[in-house]
């Protein structure tokens, strides 16, 4: 009985992920700030707020992921040379 109580269930993934705490219009809001300005999250978090003000870091950290701009690119600058501990 259970096997076929079991068979007969529908999947309950969504076929797209979407967020539940932003709207679309948030969401894109979001997205264009970020490949915008190229700021690190938390200054989006602090930028964004006034606008959003339901926004939280996980829920923009969640959007960011799921549009896959999460990480910011590597800017080819003046970086400190990597030196051998001395021991």
């Amino acid at each position: 009985m259970a096997e076929t109580q079991l068979a007969g269930r529908s999947t309950t993934t969504p076929k797209e992920p979407r967020s539940t705490a932003l709207s679309i219009e948030d969401e894109a809001i979001i997205i264009a700030f970020r490949r915008h300005t190229l700021l690190p999250l938390d200054d989006c978090l602090y930028a964004l707020q006034p606008t959003i003000p339901h926004l939280t870091r996980s829920s923009l950290r969640r959007c960011l992921q799921r549009h896959g701009i999460s990480q910011l690119p590597n800017v080819d600058g003046e970086k400190p040379s990597k030196k051998k501990f001395k021991v």
